[in-house]
């Protein structure tokens, strides 16, 4: 069974890139163990070639090495990641906990809200040795209104995405690449358009 690791960048309650991730979760198909990292506000800073590891970073790079792919979803402050995402990257990649791990990442903001954000974290796995799988990252302009009670996005067109990212981090390595089933408008990053990004619509299988 091929095991996928969630992380989000964002710490805060309600977060969306953190509710895209959990519905993730619950759309997941059986033969995927899917799993959403939530220890980042309890990791300690990092310092290199620290002796003896805090128990947090042990247990996320364990995690992390457990995982066959990771799938990241972040916001962006002041034109780069989030300090606590990048401290979690640093981590691993001084443990080389990527390396050779398929990645993608899932955006549900506009472009302009996060694309320093995506161009550095795809740096960061450059430099941590995992191979981003491109046909495996999207766009899809939500509301922050789309997460519910339950802090899960209902968003048909967002669950429909997911699976198919999820299938595509699924594969084998050797596996023939085969294209999303969504429609997607590429410009720097893929983008799944909306006409109102701020309103949620149904989404429909082209015919």
């Amino acid at each position: 069974m091929t095991r996928i690791l969630l992380i989000s960048g964002d710490t805060r309650v309600g977060s969306l890139h953190t509710a895209a991730l959990r519905t993730a979760v619950r759309a997941a198909p059986a033969d995927l163990a899917v799993t959403l990292y939530d220890g980042l506000r309890d990791l300690p800073a990092y310092v290199p070639g620290e002796p003896a590891l805090p128990a947090a970073v042990a247990l996320l790079r364990q995690r992390a090495e457990a995982a066959d792919a990771v799938l990241f979803s972040t916001p962006e402050y002041a034109g780069s990641l989030p300090g606590s995402l990048k401290n979690l990257l640093d981590w691993l990649v001084d443990g080389g906990d990527l390396r050779d791990k398929q990645a993608a990442w899932l955006s549900v903001t506009p472009p302009a809200q996060d694309q320093a954000a995506l161009a550095t974290l795809e740096t960061v796995l450059g430099h941590a040795g995992a191979r981003l799988l491109r046909s495996a990252c999207i766009r899809i302009p939500l509301p922050p209104e789309a997460v519910d009670e339950r802090g899960l996005v209902a968003d048909p067109q967002l669950r429909t995405a997911l699976l198919d990212m999820l299938r595509a981090l699924g594969r084998t390595q050797h596996a023939p690449a085969q294209p999303p089933s969504w429609q997607v408008h590429s410009s720097v990053y893929p983008v799944v358009p909306r006409r109102d990004p701020s309103v949620v619509r149904p989404w429909r299988m082209p015919t």
